[in-house]
């Protein structure tokens, strides 16, 4: 009987290699296990942008007049429509009351009534002059003659001026539009009693040739304004400014730039903001008074360091990055940013420098500390 070695026998060689190729294999997989996955990455480099800053507004018109009576009375005829254009001096309303009609009427008859007494001590005048110079009479009764004469003649002038306060009195019936402009609401109807006391004005009449849009800004962002040419003065600043837009309620833009006119000098103690004006043309009448927009502020930003919103992620609050590190491990970095209109980027304000490298994706699965094999994207 033939004996074998352990080390020769057939079966134990096949056994061998058997176990050999199993641990190579086991090997190779591991070696494919731990490899680090691969995600991409991108360079923070600086750029040029263009930001913008929303501020609802109330719109006002260029002038917005109350229309109230001066007399007592009640309202005879509207001869307007709200929403109406009307013109300087059109007639709006008319308000009636006898009295005034009766004031004119009487001092017209006064009137006439004096220039007689006036006619009458002018020709006793004449009369007692001839008589004088021929010592018929005495020059007191002349005299006297002529002192009537006045007392009519002033008498005449103080029923012209009362003609003329009940002529005025009168001309308060209708009501005219003191400007062009648009009628605002009619809160009383015909009949209604109204006078100069009347709590609420007969209407407005908005002056909508140009129109006003009035919003607020906080401290810091005056503070920012502020900085800007220092060397100018305040006024000055304002009037170098570039144009606002307007926003319509439905999300347009209105087609005419609007200018930022003024800044109040102090800020609100109860809203810790302070008050702006723009003003925008309004040729085609489009904007009306009382009409509620957003403002639209635009300012160029120019070498900033901008990334994709989706590089980052946020933890109580603050906004963070995964920065690659040398050894290609992810690294959190809390940056302060700054959205870019449009909803995809933001402007790094701290805590990156351009060529740094951060993750651009599978931000939200992974941890830090996780090694990875970078690949650069655009």
């Amino acid at each position: 009987m033939k004996k074998y070695l352990l080390g020769k026998s057939p079966h134990a060689i096949i056994a061998l290699n058997i176990l050999l190729v199993f641990s190579c294999g086991k090997k190779e997989e591991s070696a494919v296990s731990q490899a680090p996955p691969t995600y991409k990455v991108i360079t923070v480099s600086a750029d040029s942008t263009t930001l913008h800053r929303d501020y609802p507004a109330l719109l006002r018109g260029e002038e917005d007049i109350e229309i109230r009576p001066k007399i007592d009375g009640y309202i005879e005829s509207i001869l307007v429509t709200e929403g109406a254009m009307v013109k300087k001096g059109q007639p709006l309303f008319k308000i009636r009351n006898p009295q005034y009609e009766q004031d004119v009427r009487s001092a017209t008859a006064l009137i006439s009534s004096i220039e007689a007494e006036v006619a009458a001590a002018e020709l006793q005048v004449a009369k007692a002059k001839p008589l004088v110079e021929q010592d018929i009479i005495s020059k007191y009764e002349l005299e006297a003659a002529e002192l009537t004469l006045k007392a009519r003649k002033a008498a005449l002038e103080q029923a012209k001026a009362a003609l003329n306060n009940a002529q005025i009195n009168l001309s308060y019936t209708t009501l005219t539009s003191p400007v062009n402009g648009v009628v605002g609401d009619l809160p009383y109807k015909l009949g209604s009693y109204v006078n100069n006391a009347t709590p609420e004005p007969l209407t407005i009449i908005s002056n909508i040739g140009k129109v006003y849009a009035y919003f607020s800004i906080n401290e810091k962002e005056l503070l920012e304004f502020a900085k800007l040419t220092p060397e100018t003065s305040f006024q000055q600043k304002i009037k170098n400014l570039p144009p606002v837009t307007l926003l319509l309620p439905d999300g347009t833009e209105y087609e005419e730039k609007g200018q930022i006119e003024t800044i109040s000098g102090q800020v609100s103690t109860q809203t810790g903001s302070y008050n702006v004006r723009a003003g925008f043309p309004n040729r085609n009448g489009l904007l009306r008074s009382g009409n509620s927009a957003t403002v639209r502020m635009y300012t160029d930003e120019t070498d900033v360091l901008i990334i994709p919103q989706r590089t980052t992620y946020e933890i109580q609050g603050k906004k963070f990055v995964y920065h690659i590190g040398a050894d290609s491990t992810l690294v959190p970095k809390e940056v302060k940013v700054r959205p870019v209109p449009g909803g995809q980027n933001y402007i790094v304000d701290e805590g990156l420098n351009a060529g740094e490298n951060i993750l651009l994706e599978g931000v939200g699965i992974l941890t830090a500390g996780t090694k990875i094999s970078p690949v650069k994207a655009e």
